[in-house]
């Protein structure tokens, strides 16, 4: 079966071309259309781009969705109903949803004759125990609004805990993991007998680690503050935490994890930003193993976390046991996305 995975930001989409059978899982092509607003008008035009690349036998297609909310715990075929809902949780995505929900529409309109999957990024987490995903906030904002914690990257989350039990030979069901997404936006999750039970992004994708240029964790009371004394308002401030903290803010030089590693002995501000990020990753580490009781491995993927072993040694002295295995292993979200588009495909 010759799947596409199309896998939609706010100003790109990457592509995957696959022939998947029950015995054999192929890459066949892949590529990125970019600069989406600038080079190509839209996400309209870069799909038609993708799928005259691709050609016409095309057996299913399997979509990335960032936000489904508390409504989907897995991917789905997607029809008007889904359709409905990615919209309702644009509000909650507004990046990353919209052009997804273009990408959808349009791919569905040339290839109306063959099925469409959508993965949604949140799905990995649906099952997380109550008292992991809701803020200590009035419960009526939850009923009202929906506000808990959805968790993101967990299409790359279950890839890597899934490949690990090819590593350390045994079963999902019987493994401890935290698995560690690290990149320009980074994530850790608890993985439990195959579930996730914790993850450290939160309602937004901005709760949790230090990131490339988003905060991480922070006292809420700094927004009114910074607010009152900066005389910004709430998308000002909003905007500063994501797009001008993190490692870019702290160090005041840029959030590239090869840059910030060559001046780190040179420069005190890119230490300070450098012992930041590995102090928090050590600290859910601690957590996640906490509330596990141990841990079988701990994984290290994304683009910091598969080419950083000197990092990834620091961020492991002193806080795994001599039982805890370490792991790195290239994420592959398109691969993930296909497993399911072939799965749901062949059951129709």
């Amino acid at each position: 079966m010759l799947i596409l995975v199309l896998n939609s930001g706010s100003s790109s989409i990457k592509y995957k071309f696959f022939d998947m059978r029950e015995d054999s899982e192929k890459l066949l092509d892949k590529g990125l259309a970019e600069r989406i607003g600038d080079k190509i008008p839209s996400h309209k035009e870069a799909v038609n781009f993708i799928l005259n690349k691709a050609g016409s036998k095309i057996d299913a297609v399997g979509h990335r969705v960032v936000h489904g909310g508390d409504r989907f715990s897995k991917s789905v075929l997607i029809d008007d109903n889904v359709i409905k809902a990615i919209e309702d949780f644009i509000e909650l995505a507004p990046l990353h949803n919209p052009p997804s929900l273009v990408t959808i529409n349009e791919s569905r309109k040339i290839l109306s004759g063959i099925p469409h999957v959508a993965v949604f990024d949140t799905a990995f987490y649906y099952d997380m125990p109550e008292y992991a995903y809701f803020y200590a906030i009035p419960y009526k904002f939850y009923e009202k609004y929906k506000i808990r914690k959805y968790g993101f990257h967990g299409t790359s989350h279950r890839y890597v805990s899934e490949q690990a039990t090819r590593l350390l030979n045994r079963p999902l069901n019987e493994l401890r993991l935290i698995t560690c997404h690290l990149g320009n936006g980074c994530s850790i999750t608890a993985v439990k007998n195959g579930r996730a039970i914790d993850t450290s992004m939160g309602f937004t994708p901005l709760e949790g680690l230090v990131m490339g240029t988003r905060s991480g964790d922070l006292d809420p009371a700094i927004i009114p503050y910074i607010m009152e004394k900066e005389s910004i308002n709430v998308n000002a401030v909003v905007d500063m935490l994501n797009k001008k903290s993190g490692l870019l803010g702290v160090s005041g030089l840029t959030n590239d994890m090869r840059e910030l590693m060559q001046e780190r002995s040179k420069n005190k501000r890119v230490k300070l930003a450098l012992d930041i990020f590995i102090y928090r990753i050590k600290k859910y580490i601690g957590a996640y193993a906490g509330v596990m009781s141990g841990c079988d491995a701990i994984i290290f993927t994304g683009g910091i976390g598969e080419n950083n072993p000197g990092l990834i040694d620091e961020i492991c002295k002193g806080v795994i046991s001599k039982d805890t295995k370490t792991l790195v292993i290239p994420t592959d979200e398109e691969l993930m996305i296909a497993r399911d588009t072939y799965r749901i495909a062949v059951q129709m």
